[in-house]
């Protein structure tokens, strides 16, 4: 038997394009057929740009308060001022995140962030998806990937072990603002979700994990994603960080949460990410609409499971 390798790095050169399941919108039983098969879908254009864009400013204006951003650019400009990136210390930055960890604290309390996800065309794509009423989890993850020397692209790792819960909730990775390849952006293992849970081992990284790959997992795509565009998948779809070649800019996205409201969710994804607690992230904002709303849910909640992120070899 043959135990995995832990990089990705001989993988790069072989990704493939997604295929985009627009098409597919009104087509429930299309729609669930690919995802089966292909363990993601990806969306061209399922939000407008215009959304995107007012999230995109509103972080940028973060990152602007703190002196990342280069002088000389419109409100949507994402140059950085690569002088000021090294003079933070890692013990202050979220190194997950890309920036320091005030800069993802103000990021958090943007009202704009935590409303984003319950875009009416991302309810709809999830309602037709599961066939029932969906759950937004509020735990919600603002990337904001930076050339700070701390910082490193995210291995290939599934989110199960990471969100736990129902092995029905999907990922949705939101790019706010055009994100082309050589700005990295994500890819995905095709079909890696049909095997269920992987064994980890620990990495650099976002989420600390990452799945040792085996020989013949050479099946990645990716694509030159556009403000609007919508890439998402199940928890156990094997998927990963591109470095940027892009070492002046900042690469703004979202991951977002969404499952079927009558499974199981673990405690976890109801809090927020980060230190602050509800009461202070919600303290400026102006409406009552979305505060505590998964309160008013019936939800099923489950235990979590350490095992999971206890590294053991994987056998291929």
């Amino acid at each position: 038997m043959n135990t995995a390798a832990p990089t990705a790095a001989s993988h790069a050169e072989r990704m493939g394009p997604f295929v985009d399941s627009v098409p597919l919108l009104n087509d429930a039983a299309a729609l669930k057929a690919r995802a089966a098969e292909d363990g993601y879908l990806f969306f061209k254009g399922l939000i407008p740009a215009q959304d995107i864009s007012a999230l995109r400013a509103k972080m940028l204006g973060v990152v602007d308060r703190i002196g990342w951003r280069a002088a000389g650019q419109d409100e949507l400009g994402g140059r950085l001022n690569l002088g000021a990136l090294p003079l933070v210390p890692e013990d202050a930055m979220r190194t997950d995140i890309g920036v320091p960890k005030t800069a993802y604290h103000d990021t958090q309390r943007l009202q704009a962030m935590h409303a984003l996800p319950h875009h009416p065309n991302l309810i709809a794509l999830y309602r037709t998806l599961f066939g029932r009423e969906v759950l937004v989890h509020p735990r919600h993850i603002a990337r904001m990937i930076t050339s700070h020397p701390n910082v490193f692209p995210t291995p290939p790792h599934q989110d199960f072990p990471l969100i736990q819960g129902t092995g029905n909730t999907w990922t949705a990775w939101i790019p706010l603002g055009d994100c082309p390849r050589p700005m990295g952006g994500l890819a995905v293992l095709r079909a890696s979700h049909k095997h269920g849970y992987h064994p980890i081992q620990p990495s650099k990284g976002a989420g600390g994990i990452a799945v040792p790959l085996c020989a013949g997992e050479v099946d990645w795509r990716t694509t030159d994603y556009a403000a609007g565009d919508v890439l998402t998948f199940p928890s156990y779809t094997i998927h990963r960080g591109v470095k940027s070649e892009r070492r002046d800019e900042i690469r703004l996205s979202l991951d977002v949460r969404f499952q079927p409201v009558d499974e199981i969710v673990e405690a976890k994804s109801l809090l927020p990410h980060c230190d602050l607690t509800w009461d202070e992230i919600y303290a400026e904002w102006t409406s009552e609409e979305l505060k505590y709303y998964w309160r008013k849910l019936p939800l099923k909640m489950s235990g979590w499971d350490d095992s999971l992120l206890q590294p053991k070899r994987r056998i291929c």
